[in-house]
This record gives C-alpha cells, structure tokens and sequence, in this order.
C-alpha cells in the first residue's frame, strides 16, 4: 500500500518526484529541476490547513462539530486532517516546510528530489540534495539530503533530518557522531514557525558532521576485515536483545529466533554478493562492512508500505537505530580490532 493522497480535485496523487520513476508509478515527474514554489504545486502540496474549534463553519457553509476541542482541516477540500488539538497546537503551513529549505541555503543549489503527501494530506514529506557531497574515492561518492516530514494532525513532531546517500547503492548512511544528532525535532507549539525559521543553524551541524563523516568512511575503507568478522558485526549490530547477544557469544546461533537469523543471512549474502560491495572500498573492508547492514535496510528488506520503510530508515526507527548501531560497532573495530565485537 503506498497511502499517498489522491486529490480528487485535480485527478492526481500528491507526489513530486525529480527525474526517478515517481511512487509506484503514481504522482508526477519531472526532467528538470523545479523552484521550490513548482514543486509544492507538482506535489499538489499547495492547499493552507486550518486550525478550528469544536464548533466551526466551513468556508462552503458546512458545519463541523468535533467532540474534542480543535481540528484541522484542508481548505482546498475540507478534509479533516486532525482531531483532539490542544489549544497551543499551531499549524505550520506546507509552504513554510519548502520555506525551511531555500533559507538554510539561501536558495543556491538545493535540489528538490521528492514531496508528496500520505493519507488525507495530514502528512508531508520532502527530500532535498545539498550542493555538496561526501568523497570516499573518485568511483564512491555520497550525495547529502535533507529530509523533513511534518503532520497536520499533532501526531508528529516536525522532523528534520541529514541523510547522506552512496550513489551506487542508493543506501543511507545515517549516522551521529561526536554528540552531535543528525536529527532535528520542532514541537506544533505556539513557537514552531518562528524554530522553523531559525533551523538553519541545523546546517552548523551538517557543516560539522560531513568532514567528520568522510575522513571515517575513508579510514574504514583502509581497515580490512574477514568474511567471519564481517558475518559477526551483523550479528552482534542487528541483535534485539541481551539474550541475543548471549546464544552469540556462546556459540549458540540456532537458539535465536528465525527472524533474526534470517535478517543476519539476508544481511551478510548482500555484503558479500551486491555489486556495490565488489568495489575497492567496500570489498573486504570495513566500510563495506558497514553498507552491508546499512545496505540491507534500504535495499533488501521489505516493508508494509513506502511510509513504513521512511519511518524505518530515516525517522527514528528500526533501520536506523540498527545502521547507527553498526556505525558504533564499526568505529570501535576501527580502534580495537575483533576485540570491538566482544565475541572473542
């Protein structure tokens, strides 16, 4: 199920996509880079929310009575989106997302790649290629975005996140490092628009990450690891819990669940055989063995739906607490050898 909005009124799916194939073949593409103004309308983004009481007049003379305090609701169509708002709930507008985005790098060379809307419009999204990249050779290079997602219905914050991509495997790497988060949460609060406009200074820390980031990842390309070692940072990165980690450690893999077990082998056979992997950064290295989990996530795993795996990868979820986890074990290798993976 892909559960992007269908606008009724212009016959489309809300979806933008850059030159790619767009969502399951639905939304609309383009060949060439948009403003951002062309690519809140492709998306068939441009409608206001409104924030109402429980008793509430739409503008067609429509009556809505909620039975719990505030509502929002579209104003193109009068689609409820949320119920049950607090009164310091404040609607920040699809037009003030976009906003974010040409500020922070004043409009030069931000590329626009996705948008679109789930649901009744009730949740955003949209993906945006800096100008700048991260080189780990001259045949590896890693494009950065950022992504930020926000709901109308309160049951979001406003998120925005970093997310370097490898181009030859189209695999995230997210990653925080040196205390800093490559995620930036912004409340529905009365002070939200005035945050979104100042989150620019996210990009201090993007400034901060992407030189760390890349000196890393080309360590970890010097560093070289076994197929056995490989095969056991999946296992210890991937691993759900202390009980997990013991059968490990105790020779004791049939005991795990098949679940896992399955995770761990589909992890490993794409580190081993992916074509990405076969490159001289990735092949018997320790960044490869890091694409190998990271890699699995984006590229094998399967998902209920494209927002499932969004919230896997790149909200806080199971993909990317595991990729983070894999990050941690890897620059611990890095240090100490199979020591880091306390199998030994």
């Amino acid at each position: 199920m892909h559960n992007l909005n269908f606008n009724e009124e212009t016959g489309k799916y809300s979806f933008y996509s850059l030159k790619e194939k767009a969502w399951h073949g639905f939304g609309q593409i383009s060949q060439e880079m948009l403003s951002s103004r062309e690519v809140l309308q492709q998306a068939q983004l441009d409608y206001t929310v409104i924030k109402a009481p429980h008793t509430y007049h739409m503008p067609s003379g429509r009556e809505i009575i909620s039975s719990t305090s505030f509502y929002t609701f579209r104003e193109d169509n009068e689609e409820i989106l949320g119920d049950g708002l607090s009164e310091k709930y404040e609607v920040v507008q699809n037009t003030d997302a976009f906003a974010f985005f040409d500020e922070i790098v004043k409009g030069e060379g931000i590329i626009y790649e996705t948008a679109g809307a789930l649901g009744k419009g009730e949740r955003i999204f949209i993906s945006a290629k800096l100008p700048s990249y991260i080189k780990v050779s001259n045949d590896d290079v890693i494009e950065q975005y950022l992504f930020l997602t926000t709901s109308h219905d309160a049951k979001e914050s406003i998120t925005i996140a970093f997310t370097p991509v490898r181009i030859v495997c189209n695999n995230t790497l997210n990653a925080a490092m040196n205390n800093c988060s490559n995620i930036l949460r912004i409340r529905h609060t009365a002070s939200a628009a005035q945050q979104l406009k100042e989150a620019h200074r996210f990009m201090g820390m993007v400034n901060q990450i992407s030189p760390i980031m890349e000196q890393v990842f080309q360590q970890w390309t010097k560093v070289r690891i076994t197929d056995e070692q490989v095969q056991q940072l999946i296992q210890v990165a991937l691993a759900p819990n202390r009980e997990t980690l013991t059968n490990i450690r105790e020779g004791r893999m049939d005991d795990n669940s098949a679940v896992y077990k399955n995770q761990v082998y589909s992890a490993f056979g794409y580190g081993m055989m992916a074509d990405s992997q076969q490159l001289d950064t990735t092949k018997g290295t320790l960044f490869g063995a890091y694409n190998a989990i990271t890699g699995y996530f984006q590229n094998v795993r399967s998902y209920g739906s494209s927002e499932e795996k969004i919230n896997s990868l790149l909200c806080g979820g199971t993909g990317q607490q595991k990729g983070q986890a894999a990050f941690n074990l890897c620059s611990e290798f890095a240090k100490h050898g199979a020591d880091a993976l306390q199998l030994n």
